[in-house]
């Protein structure tokens, strides 16, 4: 990689894709459109008819806490860690150069959806869309933010029933 071409730094993000970005995995495995109308009603937003600075997404923003949550950062550091890390800027749908979230707005948004037990919500759902795809959400101990599969089950149906009704996997009586 040119570290003067144009392409750079698409070239650096291509990188991390290869070497399996698990920030990547969590994109293609959580639906996260599917928590925009619960934050949007959580967070009370306007229209923007009373003019101001037009907010953040809240999709964004959701994705941030969930960032946030895995690494157990303070939201002065997370401010940070967005603007330092470009994974955490893709996984976020930003550009170098954009607009992003400092810690003032990340307390805002959180403190509002804990308010309206809006976050509560939106953390069940995203928990639930992680077990049904067969991840076990691991909250506040995902400390390199990674979705681990969970673990199958490989018994029998008759092995099952021998577990049930005392009996080892074999069929012999345990005790």
């Amino acid at each position: 990689m040119d570290p003067k071409s144009l392409f750079s730094l698409s070239d650096h993000l291509d990188a991390l894709s290869k070497e399996g970005d698990p920030l990547e995995v969590l994109h293609e495995t959580v639906d996260f459109e599917y928590f925009r109308a619960w934050l949007v009603e959580g967070l009370g937003c306007g229209d923007g008819s009373k003019g101001g600075r037009s907010p953040f997404d809240p999709v964004m923003m959701f994705k941030a806490l969930i960032l946030q949550a895995q690494h157990n950062l303070s939201d002065a550091r997370m401010e940070f860690m967005i603007r330092d890390r470009r994974s955490w800027l893709r996984f976020l749908g930003l550009s170098l150069g954009d607009l992003t979230l400092d810690e003032n707005t990340i307390r805002h948004f959180r403190n509002c959806l804990t308010e309206t037990v809006t976050l509560k919500r939106v953390m069940k759902a995203f928990d639930w869309q992680l077990r049904k795809k067969g991840y076990i959400p691991m909250s506040r101990q995902i400390v390199d933010a990674s979705v681990v599969p969970a673990p199958r089950q490989r018994n029998t149906e008759s092995e099952r029933e021998a577990i049930k009704s005392g009996k080892s996997a074999s069929g012999r009586v345990t005790v």
